[in-house]
C-alpha cells in the first residue's frame, strides 16, 4: 500500500546539506523525486563558486525552479540573459552561469531536474574520437560584398552542402560556429576524407574553407562536446589557409598506409598549449 511521506528541507532533516562559497543547499529525496532549495548570498555566483567544484565552466544541470526570495540572473552559453523575482516560475536548460543581484540572499526551490547532482564534481562519459572544424575563409568581407540577404542564402547553401557531407562519411555534428562546423568521427580516415570532400564541393558555391582535424579523447556533454582535444583541433584549423586540410600528428599516423598523400608543416606553437602541435597539409 502507498503511504504518505515527509521530508523536511530545514536544518531538522534535510537528506543531505552542500555548502559552496557564499550560499548552501539542502536535499529532500521522495521516493524518486529530488527537491532542493538553495541559498545564495549576495556576491555567488555559479562559473565562480560552484563551477570549480563541478569542474565545468556553465552550469550542466536543467533546472525548474520557483525563486522564493531576492533576484537571481541567468546567462546561457549564447549570450541569452533572464533575471528573475520573487514568486517566479522559471525553466533554465543545462549550460548556463547565474549570479545573485542586488544585496539580498536569494532563496530558490528546485522542484524538478537533476538537481541531486548540484555542487558535486560533474560525471562525464569519456571516448576517442577524431574531431573535425572547419571555417569559411573570408568569410566577413564575403559577407559584406554580397549583402546580408545574399550571404544569408550562401550560407544556408555551405550548410547544406557540408551537413550531407558530414552524413556521407557519417560524422556527427555536434555545432555549427556560425561560419563553420564541429563534427566528430569514429574514424580517423573518414574524418580526413571528410575533410577533403568538404575542401572541394564548396568550391563552386565560390566559397573556401580551411579545415582542421585531430583525434584525441573528448568529455560527452550534455550540450556537446569538451577537453583539450577539441581545443587542439581548434588551433589545428586556424593553421589553415584557403582550402587546406591540416591534420596532427596522431591523425596522420593512423590514417597511415590509405593513399592518402601529405606534406609536413612543422611543430608549430599554438596559443594555450605550452608544447608545440606537429601537423601535416593533406596533399591535393
Amino acid at each position: 500500500m502507498s503511504a504518505i511521506q515527509r521530508k523536511n528541507l530545514d536544518a531538522l532533516a534535510p537528506d543531505e546539506v552542500r555548502r559552496f562559497p557564499h550560499g548552501s543547499g539542502q536535499l529532500a529525496q521522495i521516493g524518486q523525486l529530488a527537491i532542493g532549495r538553495a541559498l545564495l548570498e549576495p556576491g555567488w555566483r555559479w562559473s565562480t563558486d560552484v563551477g570549480p567544484i563541478a569542474g565545468t565552466p556553465l552550469c550542466q544541470i536543467h533546472h525548474l525552479q520557483v525563486l522564493l526570495a531576492g533576484h537571481l540572473a541567468v546567462q546561457m552559453a549564447d549570450g541569452e540573459t533572464a533575471e528573475f523575482g520573487p514568486n517566479d516560475v522559471f525553466d533554465v536548460p543545462a549550460g548556463h552561469d547565474a549570479w545573485v543581484v542586488g544585496d539580498e540572499t536569494v532563496v530558490i526551490l528546485d522542484v524538478l531536474g537533476n538537481i541531486a547532482r548540484f555542487g558535486l564534481p560533474a560525471d562525464t562519459e569519456r571516448i576517442l574520437a577524431t574531431i573535425l572544424i572547419s571555417d569559411i575563409v573570408n568569410s566577413t568581407s564575403t559577407a559584406a560584398r554580397l549583402g546580408d540577404a545574399a550571404w544569408t542564402q550562401l550560407l544556408a547553401d555551405h550548410n547544406r552542402v557540408v551537413r550531407g557531407i558530414i552524413e556521407r562519411f557519417r560524422g556527427s555534428e555536434v555545432s555549427t560556429t556560425g561560419d563553420g562546423f564541429v563534427a566528430t568521427f569514429g574514424s580517423a580516415l573518414s574524418a580526413v576524407r571528410c575533410a577533403a570532400a568538404m575542401r572541394d564541393e564548396v568550391r563552386p558555391l565560390g566559397l573556401e574553407v580551411r579545415v582542421g582535424v585531430h583525434t584525441g579523447e573528448i568529455d560527452l556533454l550534455p550540450t556537446g562536446i569538451g577537453g583539450l582535444a577539441v581545443h587542439a583541433a581548434a588551433r589545428v584549423m586556424t593553421l589553415g589557409g584557403s582550402s587546406e586540410v591540416i591534420v596532427s600528428s596522431i591523425t596522420r599516423t593512423l590514417v597511415d598506409g590509405n593513399g592518402l598523400r601529405f606534406e609536413e608543416r612543422g611543430r608549430q606553437q599554438v596559443k594555450g598549449f605550452e608544447q608545440p602541435i606537429e601537423v601535416y597539409l593533406l596533399a591535393t
